[in-house]
């Protein structure tokens, strides 16, 4: 089975619905991780929230950060935000390397009903960006 990690800077949100995406919907081929490089220390509610209208309970994982990982040859990481694709820690191995940037749904304003569309929105685009990018074989 192929690894693939999502680096983050918070390891909250993108990665952690990046992570649970993977694992559901590509779990035969692919096994994946999140972390971040400055890990929030929780997993946004809001994340949670969009991500159980799919039925996938993330409520379960939990922000790391990628010390925690140093020991796990990754075929492929993604890194999800700029500023991890710019701090990407340089013993992540010889895998793959890409970066697809996503918006940060934290940063969102307004409403909880405003930022969650913010939140959904985000998931959707994850969703069709990575798993496509996977499905492809590309890496």
């Amino acid at each position: 089975m192929k690894k693939v990690l999502f680096l983050c800077t918070g390891n909250s949100c993108r990665s952690q619905m990046a992570e649970g995406l993977v694992n559901c919907y590509l779990g035969n081929e692919w096994r994946a991780y999140s972390a971040g490089t400055d890990p929030a220390g929780y997993v946004h509610p809001l994340a949670v929230r969009a991500m159980s209208e799919l039925g996938i309970d993330i409520s379960r994982q939990r922000s790391k950060s990628t010390d925690e990982l140093r020991e796990t040859q990754f075929d492929l990481v993604v890194t999800v935000c700029d500023n991890a694709a710019e701090n990407c820690p340089v013993w992540l191995g010889n895998g793959h390397r890409t970066h697809t940037g996503f918006e940060d749904p934290a940063q969102a304003a307004g409403s909880d009903e405003e930022r969650l569309a913010v939140f959904r929105r985000v998931r959707d685009e994850i969703r069709r960006e990575i798993l496509n990018f996977l499905v492809s074989g590309k890496q």
